[in-house]
């Protein structure tokens, strides 16, 4: 399909542009004209009442799925002629087997077998009558823990209260964490659940669990996906940045993206950082057949924000056009356009640090497994390889900039196993990283009581292996284990602690409040001149989705959070001394501590009808957020 498109762009370069795509969409009409047939499927392991999605052609005339066991399906939804959205019914064996789509004079098969799966619990990260903190990250350990769909704990009212599998920080086959409620937390011990789809109530060690503290940040975390190593320059409406799955790829991609992480990009959120100065970005299939957005993404879209140092951030959820989503493991995914460059890719999830000026972990994963790699009994399975010296030997090639940071400093492995023999080295077995293998009571090994274990690995410290690690890559064999993930940990400072990002600061010549509209912000895009600042957008983003604070002067002040047309109110009542969200400092100044997330009435008219802080007997000094 990419030739013939290439062809008929230099055989008609005359011709209107409208007529070329006239003619690339009676191409690919008659590429969906091939009869009935089952592409792939995802996920291929399921368990009753799971979604799932069934890519193929000429599945406009389906009239009934059956699946191993012989159970037949009408219920479904068709979403187009390429893709079919399901739930795995009851009555799947153990053994698995095909699928079959049935139309009124034609079935197909499908290639792979479905599998069936069961959600095994063998520990947590907390253990019974340990303390759960509001923010705090609780981790379940097990087999085929991804059928977990959701959590629940009770509010601070002692009602119940379901965390979604949407909401989970990390859900993956061997383990999933969730984050306590920060705030909307019962105070007191009570044993949570787990549910799966299948129907699974699987109860949690009793916690005491707690609401957190107001003082803390929201710190973002990058998994990269993929970095740009300066090989790929400025798209103009070229095909160099096309990503493969490794399953999928032809030669033709920039980059084959390991099957775990291209199923979580199917699947979840994920980001690019772009350069340039006024990008047009178009993300579309290897065949440009069809885009994920009706339009280009430009400045001014919602999904491309300004990180204001000549880089650009866009948001992409692929699940958004179902139509590409069916087409992308086999057509691969391009980004095209003008303008720009695509320097990294990446997953972002939002870790809550609690405050007190302290310092905290934060894990930044490096590879999970997913499942694929069982136990190590001698075996090169865990072979790893930076991205530019990969083989097809290794398990998973490192992006090049995470290869560099594991060659410098120290990282962290999670084994599993009961007695595990370690043993750290080349992938030609030509050099250790220890003189003899790391076994329990080695301080390298820290047994976390749950059946896993905490390696501590610097490459470093044996010069010899550093200096074969690029050439021979990285291997991780003995016996009697399973690697569970490879990581980082970053620490962050608390809220005390936290680098303070300033919005705005007075210099008290715009004088004290009296119930006037002096004090009144707006973003940059709706600027009246009457606002006393504008607020870049990207700031003004952390001021409708985060905590920021606000200090001010006064001996007994009286605020009001508004909107600049004094229609809606942050709290019912006007802020004073003795309310919550106002701390004395005691040097007559206070921090009022505000979160807009909340008052949606304010939200919904806060960007045409700006921020107002009014009220009496005080001066705003600072607007700031802690990043």
């Amino acid at each position: 399909m990419k030739h013939i498109i290439n062809y008929l762009g230099a055989l008609l370069a005359v011709v209107l542009i409208g007529t070329t795509f006239t003619a690339c969409s009676d191409d690919d009409a008659q590429t969906a004209n091939v009869g009935l047939g089952i592409k792939t499927f995802f996920p291929t392991k399921v368990v009753t009442n799971q979604p799932m999605t069934i890519n193929g052609s000429g599945f406009n005339s389906a009239k009934e799925i059956e699946f191993p066991g012989g159970t037949k399906v009408t219920n479904f939804e068709i979403v187009s002629d390429n893709m079919i959205r399901v739930n795995a019914p009851s009555g799947i064996p153990a053994t698995g087997g095909k699928i079959v789509v049935r139309t009124d004079n034609d079935e197909a098969e499908s290639r792979l077998s479905l599998t069936l799966g069961h959600t095994n619990v063998s520990g947590y990260s907390k253990q019974p009558g340990e303390k759960a903190t509001g923010g705090e990250l609780i981790t379940v350990y097990g087999t085929d823990l991804e059928f977990i769909n959701s959590v629940e704990l009770l509010d601070a009212d002692g009602e119940t209260q379901l965390i979604d599998h949407k909401d989970f920080y990390r859900k993956g086959t061997s383990n999933l964490v969730f984050r306590v409620p920060q705030k909307n937390i019962f105070k007191g011990t009570f044993a949570g659940i787990l549910h799966t789809y299948d129907g699974q109530s699987i109860t949690m060690p009793e916690l005491a669990y707690e609401p957190g503290a107001d003082d803390g940040h929201w710190e973002t975390v990058k998994t990269p996906i993929w970095t740009n190593g300066g090989t790929l320059g400025e798209i103009n409406w070229s095909s160099d940045y096309r990503f493969a799955s490794e399953e999928s790829k032809t030669g033709e991609e920039c980059y084959a993206v390991p099957m775990d992480i291209w199923s979580k990009m199917k699947a979840e959120t994920f980001f690019i950082t772009i350069k340039g100065d006024n990008p047009q970005v178009r993300i579309t299939t290897g065949w440009w057949s069809t885009n994920l957005t009706a339009d280009d993404i430009m400045p001014g879209n919602e999904l491309l924000t300004d990180n204001g140092d000549g880089t650009w951030t866009v948001e992409i959820t692929l699940g958004n056009s179902a139509d590409l989503l069916g087409l992308v493991d086999e057509q691969h995914l391009l980004f095209t356009g003008s303008g720009y460059t695509v320097e990294e890719i990446y997953f972002a999830e939002e870790v809550w640090v609690p405050g007190g000026g302290g310092e905290q972990e934060v894990k930044v994963p490096v590879w999970t497994n997913g499942g694929t790699l069982g136990e190590i009994n001698w075996s090169g399975d865990y072979r790893f390889a930076s991205e530019e010296s990969k083989t097809g030997e290794e398990c998973y090639a490192i992006p090049m900039d995470v290869w560099n940071k594991m060659k410098a400093e120290t990282f962290y492995v999670t084994v599993k196993g009961d007695s595990p023999q370690i043993r750290v080295t080349t992938g030609w077995w030509s050099t250790n990283l220890t003189a003899d293998d790391i076994m329990s009571g080695n301080e390298l090994l820290e047994d976390n009581g749950d059946g896993t274990w905490k390696l501590t690995v610097n490459l470093g410290s044996s010069a010899d292996l550093l200096g074969l690690v690029d050439e021979q890559h990285l291997l991780f064999t003995g016996s009697g284990y399973t690697v569970e993930e490879i990581y980082f940990i970053e620490m962050v400072s608390g809220g005390g602690g936290a680098d303070e990002v300033v919005i705005w600061q007075g210099d008290g010549s715009a004088g004290a409040v009296s119930w006037n509209g002096t004090y009144r912000f707006s973003n940059a895009e709706s600027t009246t001149g009457e606002e006393i600042y504008a607020i870049p957008m990207d700031q003004w983003e952390i001021i409708r989705t985060k905590t920021f604070y606000l200090d001010l002067e006064g001996e007994d002040p009286q605020i009001r959070v508004t909107t600049g047309w004094w229609s809606t109110n942050l709290t019912a009542d006007d802020i004073q001394p003795g309310n919550e969200l106002l701390k004395d400092n005691g040097n007559g100044t206070w921090t009022l501590e505000v979160n807009l997330s909340g008052a949606t009435d304010l939200l919904d008219l806060l960007d045409e009808q700006h921020l107002l802080f009014t009220g009496d007997r005080y001066t705003p000094l600072k607007l700031y957020y802690y990043k």
